[in-house]
């Protein structure tokens, strides 16, 4: 019996089956990040060398995922999604037995590759699994795991490090990846319409892209650290990502068969939904990383309290979802949802530019539950509504599109969140040492009231201790400054992609059917899933 004549599984199974998937890889961009430190005194490695650990899983990753549905189809959906499961398992046991780093680097770029195919194919299968009314509760499972996963991520490795070793941070794949193989040969099974591609490969595309992702996800990674274009490096590698990536999308637009089909942004709802995607990942990852940095950089917070304040927003996200999925079954509209997620993301991270250093607990807590509320509005609706007119032949080459935007708006967040925060933290600082004058009847005041609590102490001593205490208090002000500028700034960008929510349209009647018809009768010279 052959994949299309057997039955196929319970959705709800489904659905189990490919988050179980989902959620190892997305948990690992995030899991080994705390485990750093440990992993460089053990294998004896430099700061900048350690971090190639994180770079060379990203950069793998980000290079497979947007050519998943070509290599889908290339070698059969199903055979490929478990060859992705099985790479990324064995991989994790090669990283956590690495003797040392360079083996370990290797080992991560395998995983990478491994789990770059693994998100996108696993959302493609859930839009086929649910039929169309039922997509906003597909995307709300998806979403569930997408958005908690890398916030549970620091905290399970943290845990693990400290109890265990960091190596048990890649051991815990193990399991989670082994009944995964085992529920996906079991209940995932091809979909009919799923044909087989040419064998013509086109080796230009892929080596362009696989360029220019790189080079891209290696610019941003570094580039705070290597000064940006100050640095020969960076400026080298952005100049070929640049090319790379320009030339890929002029030679897939002219190629007879593309190995990532581009001509899916014809569908404006389509474009208008990844332009959404990677604005909404580019401020929520940017935010992510900025608010431990204030809690543990300037409110003294430990690393665990940190990741407490953060979990808040994820139990909020993953109560909202069922709830907004179940709203769409209803009939809810997901621009009006999606508009009022961004809306609320917006708000929150304008609540964010308004902290202070006398912030206690809840007041840092409240405005992260709101903005899980938020990105559980945003989300849901967001992956539902993008591939309404997505034929279902190019759902796995959309949804490694999506994906791809999505990743690249995480990194191109942090990246600019870490730049922004240093360079406004010296504007500052520059501005505020301008009043530490020797005119100042406030710094003269300071340093007369230091000179009374430090006995002992004579007169030029005491007055040099004193002022080391206020430049120390003048850099924490000036970061303090910074933090909430780029808060400020990323509450803007949220609110200013709402109006595209409004370019998004509702399901063309019948559009599926109608292409396939068509391509039963002859081929579409404008290539599959294309309006004329």
């Amino acid at each position: 019996m052959n994949n299309s004549q057997q039955p196929r599984a319970n959705k709800w199974i489904i659905a189990v089956t490919v988050s179980l998937a989902t959620f190892i890889e997305v948990m690992d961009t995030s899991v080994v990040n705390v485990s750093l430190p440990h992993i460089q005194g053990s294998l004896n490695a430099g700061v900048d060398e350690v971090t190639w650990v994180l770079t060379s899983y990203l950069v793998s990753n980000a290079i497979i995922i947007p050519i998943t549905g070509w290599l889908s189809s290339l070698f059969g959906r199903k055979h490929y999604f478990m060859f992705s499961l099985a790479l990324f398992t064995t991989s994790s046991l090669l990283c956590g037995i690495a003797p040392s780093l360079r083996i370990l680097v290797v080992a991560r770029i395998i995983q990478g590759l491994g789990g770059g195919g693994l998100v996108p194919i696993a959302q493609a299968i859930l839009l086929e699994s649910f039929p169309l009314q039922e997509r906003g509760v597909a995307m709300a499972i998806f979403g569930m795991v997408v958005v908690f996963a890398p916030i549970l991520g620091p905290v399970v490795g943290g845990w693990i490090t400290d109890n265990w070793t960091w190596r048990w941070v890649f051991y815990i794949n193990l399991p989670i990846g082994l009944l995964a193989i085992f529920l996906v040969t079991i209940f995932i099974q091809d979909p009919p319409y799923l044909k087989k591609a040419r064998s013509e490969i086109d080796y230009w595309g892929l080596a362009l892209l696989t360029i220019g992702i790189g080079c891209l996800q290696i610019v941003l990674d570094k580039g705070q650290r290597e000064d940006w274009f100050e640095s020969n490096f960076i400026l080298t590698f952005s100049v070929i990502a640049a090319l790379s990536l320009v030339l890929f999308v002029v030679l897939e637009l002219r190629t007879k068969h593309p190995v990532v089909n581009l001509k899916v942004f014809r569908d404006r709802t389509f474009t208008a939904g990844n332009m959404i995607m990677f604005m909404g990942f580019f401020c929520m990852f940017g935010s992510i990383v900025l608010l431990p940095l204030y809690l543990q950089k300037l409110m003294g917070y430990t690393a665990y309290l940190a990741g407490l304040v953060l979990g808040p927003g994820g139990i909020a996200s993953l109560i909202i979802m069922p709830i907004i999925g179940n709203l769409m079954k209803k009939g809810a509209r997901p621009q009006y949802l999606l508009a009022c997620g961004l809306s609320i993301a917006a708000y929150s991270l304008y609540l964010m530019s308004r902290f202070n250093l006398q912030a206690d607990f809840l007041t840092v807590a409240i405005p992260r539950v709101v903005q899980g509320l938020g990105m559980g509005l945003f989300f849901v609706p967001l992956a539902a509504a993008s591939y309404v007119n997505i034929p279902k032949e190019e759902m796995g080459n959309a949804t490694g599109i999506f994906n791809l935007l999505r990743n690249l708006g995480g990194s191109f967040g942090t990246a600019v969140a870490a730049t922004l925060l240093s360079q406004r933290s010296q504007l500052h600082q520059n501005f505020l040492v301008e009043h530490i004058t020797p005119f100042n009847p406030a710094l003269q005041a300071r340093l007369h009231w230091a000179g009374n609590i430090i006995p002992g102490l004579d007169s030029l001593t005491g007055t040099k201790t004193a002022l080391v205490f206020i430049y120390k208090e003048v850099i924490r002000q000036a970061t303090m400054l910074a933090f909430n500028d780029v808060f400020w700034l990323f509450a803007w960008f949220t609110a200013a992609v709402v109006p595209l929510t409004f370019i998004m349209s509702g399901p063309h009647r019948n559009r599926d059917e109608a292409l396939n018809k068509t391509r039963a009768m002859k081929p579409s010279p404008a290539g599959p899933g294309i309006d004329k």
